[in-house]
């Protein structure tokens, strides 16, 4: 934690319904502490029928540069944002939030770049490879795309919701012809497996997919903080495959949101 808190430092909240699994305030917090940087990430639960009037009264709020959206914001946030990455404007979602100089909002989307850099450094190739993912929603949006532009040969999507998996096929076919087709929850064929989804976060929640078909080649990978370790991860290890952790990923995610929020 920075020993610089005073009335000089400056505020990007963190927005979610839960709160307790995120990582920021402490991961981000530290990476602006080494950059040499007197701003803090701070947690607000929030839920969905409040989150347009938080942001709305974080404007006036001036020592607030920004903030993140975390589950179930990310659409939400998109919506409350002036300004958008080409990245954030495809997807239609967004997950950090930065102030512009005329005091409306900027955002941004790095959920899939966090993901794919931290399963690069597990030394999980892309190129060439089959991959499925289920959960349509903000952080599986982000993924699919930065899979598919990773150079993922064909991608599976399966979500519970229809029209969700739909849309957002309908929306990735524009820009990767061909390559996106629907999923199931069977992996048996897959190179690579994601869960975006919150399944694993609660006890008792059902495994995303059916890990009996998991061959020990296949990487895994989870975007839940806690627990690190969720069941089918932990089925996936005892499998023999490689694995991220949710936490992983946030920690591949660092630098990059520290660039977003520095970078006015």
């Amino acid at each position: 934690m920075s020993d610089r808190l005073d009335g000089a430092t400056r505020l990007i909240p963190i927005l979610g319904d839960p709160i307790a699994q995120v990582k920021a305030p402490a991961g981000l917090t530290a990476e602006f502490v080494r950059r040499g940087r007197n701003m803090m990430v701070v947690p607000f639960h929030v839920t969905p029928d409040h989150f347009s009037g938080v942001v709305a009264s974080l404007g006036p709020i001036r020592n607030v540069d920004g903030f993140i959206a975390t589950v179930p914001h990310k659409f939400a946030a998109h919506d409350r944002c002036s300004t958008l990455s080409p990245r954030a404007e495809f997807l239609g979602v967004v997950n950090v939030v930065r102030r512009n100089g005329d005091g409306g909002w900027h955002g941004d989307m790095l959920d899939g770049l966090g993901f794919v850099r931290g399963i690069e450094v597990a030394r999980c190739r892309l190129p060439g490879r089959r991959a499925l993912l289920v959960g349509a929603g903000g952080a599986g949006s982000a993924i699919v795309l930065a899979l598919l532009d990773g150079g993922v040969a064909q991608l599976a999507v399966h979500d519970t919701d229809g029209a969700k998996r739909k849309a957002l096929i309908a929306r990735l076919d524009s820009a990767h012809a061909g390559k996106v087709l629907v999923g199931s929850a069977n992996p048996l064929g897959f190179d690579i497996i994601v869960n975006a989804t919150p399944m694993g976060m609660r006890e008792g929640d059902p495994v995303p997919v059916e890990v009996e078909t998991l061959s020990p080649s296949t990487f895994v990978g989870d975007v839940i903080t806690m627990p690190e370790v969720t069941p089918l991860l932990a089925a996936a290890q005892e499998r023999g495959c490689g694995t991220q952790t949710g936490v992983g990923m946030f920690e591949s995610s660092i630098e990059l949101m520290a660039d977003f929020f520095i970078s006015r």
